[in-house]
């Protein structure tokens, strides 16, 4: 089987990213930067790019209307989360209080003992997992 090139419209310079809708970008953005020692790439009022460096990889959040946060654990009829991120962190307490500081919340459902779930400011939830290698 042959192996993908990679795609051929991108050239070098050009950003990959995942985008993210929440209902404040900006806030959103400034979270994630400070979550994770990133800094912001650039900033519109409608859209705003945080990068780990210049060549990324990078998040973007972008502005949704009629915004609703996803439930978690998942609840049948509400919004489910589609995504989430899984950070790898050395100490789990000081992780989760690192970003309960920045404005995250725990979940009230906790399902593994080495994984901390938490929802960011839009309601997002993502993960702090514990390095134990």
């Amino acid at each position: 089987m042959r192996q993908a090139a990679g795609m051929k419209s991108r050239t070098d310079g050009m950003w990959w990213g995942t985008a993210i809708e929440a209902p404040n970008p900006g806030g959103l953005a400034r979270f994630y930067a400070e979550l994770l020692g990133w800094h912001i790439e650039h900033e519109e009022a409608t859209n705003v790019v945080v990068a780990a460096s210049p060549q990324g990889p990078f998040f973007v959040f972008q502005q949704a209307e009629g915004y609703r946060a996803p439930v978690w654990p998942p609840v049948d009829g509400e919004q489910r989360p589609m995504m989430h991120f899984d950070f790898q962190v050395g100490d789990l307490d000081s992780a989760v209080a690192e970003a309960v500081a920045l404005g995250a919340t725990p979940a009230e459902d906790q399902p593994q003992e080495n994984v901390r779930v938490l929802l960011d400011p839009a309601g997002h939830p993502f993960c702090l997992c514990l390095d134990e290698g």
